[in-house]
């Protein structure tokens, strides 16, 4: 029999952290978060103790910069990514650091006055401030930190960004960053919105990351951002059988849906999911049933995970699920069902 391809990864667990989601507005999977404020040391104490190992931190560049004054950086914000950087030093978690906006690109609203995969302005900036960021943690070692390069790239279009474009800039700040820190371990998250594998990129020993969120009816059901869609024509979430797109799936559906990254694994590359779960609309029982093949996927694939999030509308924290029994955790309300899932895989 023949062995499966060891993911050159560690099989990292564990969360979103949202506070520098955004500079202007609480990301809607999470609306009591605050906005740019400091990272809770609390949140790394909780994540430590029930046994996982990993935090991502999607930030906007807009909480200590702008695409007016790109060039210079709020020092007093940075410091607070050195503390959680601090924070998982002494909790024993490895800190990704994400541009969920980065310079000229967000795959949220409001859109950005400049395009990162077309205008020579926005790359600058976006290696600027990956520069910076090079700099200021080198010397750190990559079993602590990761770049997560940009958040969830759109599918590949020519008038917004070609794969090419998308190529060339990554192939950019890549080489921009290890200039400074040629040992930094760098994510680059799948395109179509962490769906998409990216081969070309197999050269560069850079990692890439998937995501858990497919199929869309059982973890987006009722989402309000998603506004392209009328929920009032997608059916009710069910596990198996969910609807994406108009298709049913089923654990072998996931299963293909997989492959891909499991290919990437065995060209050599380090594979991620850097966010997954299911918004507080989608029945309990199914969200789990289904998350359940989720996980058991991703392990026998040797790929880690972070739920998004920590706290909010997805997490095991404070979810505001109308169907779970809570317990009373430090003043927040725990599931404990899907922390224990967790913990299990």
């Amino acid at each position: 029999m023949t062995a499966k391809p060891a993911n050159p990864l560690p099989r990292w667990r564990g969360f979103n952290l949202l506070e520098k989601f955004s500079a202007h507005a609480p990301s809607k999977s999470a609306p009591n978060s605050n906005v740019n404020a400091p990272f809770r040391e609390a949140d790394f104490q909780w994540i430590s103790g029930w046994g996982f190992d990993f935090v991502r931190l999607p930030m906007s560049y807009c909480c200590w910069s702008g695409p007016d004054r790109w060039r210079e950086l709020d020092e007093a914000v940075l410091a607070y990514i050195d503390q959680a950087i601090e924070f998982g030093r002494r909790y024993g978690i490895h800190v990704c650091l994400n541009f969920h906006r980065a310079p000229g690109y967000c795959v949220n609203p409001p859109p950005e006055p400049f395009n990162l995969w077309k205008d020579q302005e926005a790359q600058d900036a976006f290696c600027h401030h990956w520069e910076t960021f090079a700099r200021r943690y080198r010397g750190i070692a990559s079993d602590r930190i990761c770049f997560d390069l940009v958040n969830e790239p759109h599918i590949p279009d020519d008038a917004k960004m070609s794969r090419q474009d998308h190529e060339r800039v990554i192939r950019r700040v890549v080489a921009t960053i290890r200039a400074v820190d040629a040992e930094r371990l760098i994510i680059a998250d799948g395109l179509g919105c962490g769906t998409i594998t990216c081969p070309e990129l197999a050269d560069l020993d850079l990692a890439q990351s998937c995501r858990a969120y497919a199929p869309f009816g059982v973890s987006h059901y009722q989402a309000p951002w998603a506004t392209w869609l009328d929920w009032a024509d997608v059916p009710p979430p069910a596990w198996p059988g969910g609807w994406e797109h108009g298709t049913v799936w089923m654990r072998e559906t996931l299963e293909a849906f997989y492959q891909p990254w499991r290919d990437l694994i065995a060209q050599g590359v380090g594979v991620h999911c850097g966010e997954g779960g299911a918004y507080n609309r989608t029945p309990h029982d199914v969200f789990l049933a289904w998350f359940r093949d989720v996980l058991d996927i991703l392990r026998d694939s040797g790929i880690g995970f972070a739920l998004w999030n920590f706290r909010g509308a997805f997490g095991v924290l404070d979810s505001g699920r109308a169907d779970v029994a809570y317990e009373d955790w430090q003043g927040h309300k725990l599931d404990r069902k899907l922390l224990e899932l967790l913990r299990r895989f």
